[in-house]
């Protein structure tokens, strides 16, 4: 593989691995920054994911358009020295503000995944981009699963370890980048950064054409609001719960991510194939809602690492929901119902983190005789049966004059 495309899967991963790092030392950092009860961190931590998923959504359209007026490589860049002084901030951190300061740094500086995959598509043929796409997926996917899972073991080196391990990691991200990419966005097909194509709402003035869909992206919208649940409160829940140090939460979360790769990865076209696009998109909804349940009562720390199969299986109804959706469009809409099912996805983000914390620290406060962590995860189904609900109710027929 050539070195300029191992920079840019490397920075992909680095990205994702920022998203996770921070989920098994969250609860500590915040508590020992503050010196709030779990509860209130819980918030705390809802706000500050709510900063990172808010920064994202924002930013994500713009960072893709500016790399079209301004080539690939000073975005790319760029964008990785920063985030060697997002880690810095949080590693010195001992402020409230500073922690939300860095969060927003880290949301704008990790929305580069659009910029790395024009990188790719300037790389590769026209009828050989499907495999770099792929590629920049599975970086993605990477650093997903090993951003918990080294944010949880440094942290037994003290909980600011893993910022300055992430830090400089980036740096020398910026040391590859420097010796080995090279600009692959032409001069001659740059064009100058516009409102109208950095407008992250701009996805959602396609429902207008995309009719008879409001159903469906209810349902899609419910679902990532339940989903989101996990990265929202894993850390928080696994403390109260059942003590896990966090690099158990780190394995945990890891555990989780493997689960999910197996079954999007190997399993998901034997579902498929069984099943259909709608009976996968049913069971996912089903066995999500089974997950939170079971995830909303349980009490043995050993027995949860079981039900990361379960919550892997409910992960199918989101692919299989596309595939149901772009089937009712033709092939000048595809883009339109992508732009919308992203955009769908970030606002979920950006609500899942605040509802859920909310939840977390009512039902954990230090007052309550008989606390309950799982309560959001419990949350979380009721959301999914509304779901469910919605999907298998009966579409209305329409009327022919």
């Amino acid at each position: 593989m050539r070195l300029h495309v191992v920079f840019l899967l490397a920075t992909v991963t680095l990205n994702a691995m920022g998203i996770g790092l921070i989920l098994p030392v969250i609860p500590d950092l915040i508590r020992d920054v503050t010196g709030q009860p779990l509860s209130q961190a819980a918030l705390i931590g809802g706000v500050l994911s709510t900063v990172f998923a808010t920064m994202q959504f924002l930013f994500a359209p713009f960072m893709g358009r500016l790399s079209d007026a301004y080539g690939r490589r000073p975005v790319l860049l760029g964008t990785l020295a920063i985030m060697v002084l997002d880690y810095a901030v949080l590693a010195l951190a001992n402020t409230l503000w500073m922690l939300v300061v860095a969060r927003m740094i880290g949301g704008f500086a990790s929305s580069t995944q659009s910029t790395a995959s024009a990188a790719i598509a300037d790389l590769s043929e026209p009828g050989h981009r499907a495999r770099g796409f792929g590629l920049i997926s599975a970086a993605f996917g990477l650093g997903f699963v090993l951003g918990p899972v080294l944010g949880g073991l440094l942290a037994e080196l003290g909980t600011r370890a893993p910022f300055w391990a992430a830090g400089g990691l980036c740096g020398a991200g910026v040391l590859l980048g420097l010796m080995s990419f090279p600009e692959t966005h032409a001069a001659a097909n740059r064009r100058p950064v516009t409102w109208r194509g950095s407008n992250p709402f701009g996805a959602f003035r396609a429902l207008n054409r995309l009719p008879g869909l409001t159903r469906s992206l209810i349902v899609y919208f419910l679902y990532n609001v339940a989903f989101g649940t996990y990265p929202a409160i894993w850390s928080f829940f696994a403390q109260a719960q059942f003590a896990w140090s966090p690099a158990m939460v780190g394995l945990s979360l890891g555990i989780f991510g493997i689960s999910f790769a197996v079954v999007q990865g190997g399993l998901m076209g034997l579902i498929l194939r069984a099943l259909g696009e709608r009976g996968t998109a049913a069971m996912g909804l089903a066995v999500s809602a089974v997950g939170f349940a079971a995830l909303g009562v349980v009490s043995n720390g050993t027995l949860v690492l079981f039900f990361a199969p379960i919550a892997a299986l409910g992960a199918t109804y989101a692919p299989a929901q596309q595939a149901l959706l772009s089937q009712r469009l033709g092939p000048d809409e595809q883009g339109a119902l992508q732009g919308v099912l992203t955009s769908t996805v970030a606002v979920a983000m950006m609500v899942a983190p605040a509802l859920m914390s909310q939840v977390f620290a009512h039902f954990t406060a230090p007052e309550r005789i008989n606390p309950l962590p799982g309560a959001p995860f419990l949350l979380a189904m009721l959301l999914v049966l509304a779901a469910c609900v919605l999907f298998v109710w009966p579409r209305r027929a329409p009327v022919v004059a």
